[in-house]
């Protein structure tokens, strides 16, 4: 190995040098953006401060609990500023942003829009903790649900990539979401608009799209799909138009039931409609309405009996 190494070495490290025009390699003298993990070590401290205590290894210390909030939220405010600074200057190379060159400004807004935001969003969990236990008869307690249940873990992570999707702040809310996605199987676009008391029961397989607008009170259960209908193309460059509303509605009240799939940007689901598992939904639904598939028939073959069976 040791021959190979000194004939082929320095061939395959100048083939695969980031400092050689790499496509996608983040530099510090090239793209300049932060790594993945840099940002979920903030998403983590960020997910400390909502639930203190609950996904570290012990207890917040009591007596000292509220100067340690105050350290980690300066923490959090430092290392998520450089970050987004970060990632605006790169979207605006990205772009060739030459409107504001605001950088600075735009990120200090973000985290300050965030950190100011953050009673508001606790308490958005409050009640989101709340319809879990009232609306899974398993549940034991709330911290059951707060330390254990993926779904609260998606719509936590959530409700903070929200916050900095509406500040317009690239690439961070949507590594937070995958984040999220990767860990519980519930895939949350940080576009997507939800209001409080949501609970996604088991979760796996969900998918939200960006467009998606969700209600107060809303449940849904595994394997449940808000996505697009179709992709519109640009007639000139055959490129997917953005920016167009692409995912349903679905109004206060409402339980979507496993396997659901609903499409498109006009469909919306009416509030306190139920809609059963695997329907298949492309149009609206009106308040109150119960969509289900008829019930199958399903059929079984009973095993013949051997000859030698029989006669026993």
């Amino acid at each position: 190995m040791n021959t190979w190494l000194e004939q082929n070495l320095d061939t395959i490290t100048n083939a695969l040098s980031p400092c050689r025009g790499c496509s996608v390699a983040n530099t510090e003298r090239g793209v300049n953006l932060p790594g993945t993990a840099a940002i979920t070590a903030v998403l983590e401290k960020l997910l400390g401060v909502l639930y203190p205590g609950c996904h570290g290894q012990a207890p917040v210390a009591h007596e000292d609990g509220h100067q340690q909030l105050r350290g980690t939220l300066e923490q959090i405010a430092n290392a998520l500023y450089d970050q987004a600074h970060r990632t605006l200057e790169y979207a605006c190379k990205h772009a060739k942003c030459i409107s504001c060159d605001d950088c600075k400004g735009q990120a200090h807004q973000a985290v300050a829009a965030l950190l100011d935001g953050l009673p508001a969003i606790r308490d958005m969990l409050q009640e989101d903790i709340q319809a879990a236990y009232e609306g899974d008869p398993a549940a034991r307690s709330t911290m059951e649900i707060v330390m254990s249940y993926p779904g609260l873990y998606a719509i936590t992570v959530h409700r903070i990539a929200h916050a900095l999707y509406q500040q317009g702040l690239p690439l961070i809310p949507r590594v937070m979401s995958e984040h999220a996605h990767a860990r519980t199987g519930i895939d949350i676009h940080p576009g997507a608009s939800i209001g409080p008391g949501f609970f996604i029961d088991h979760g796996t397989g969900v998918v939200i799209g960006e467009t998606c607008r969700i209600g107060r009170r809303v449940k849904l259960y595994q394997g449940v799909t808000l996505g697009a209908l179709s992709f519109a193309k640009d007639e000139e460059t055959g490129i997917l138009v953005k920016g167009v509303k692409r995912h349903p509605d679905v109004e206060d009240g409402t339980v979507i039931y496993a396997g659901a799939t609903i499409l498109g940007g006009d469909t919306v689901i009416g509030r306190g409609a139920v809609i059963g598992g695997n329907v298949w939904l492309t149009h609206s639904v009106p308040p109150g309405a119960k969509v289900y598939n008829r019930t199958p028939a399903p059929r079984i073959h009973r095993k013949a009996a051997a000859p030698h069976e029989e006669s026993r």
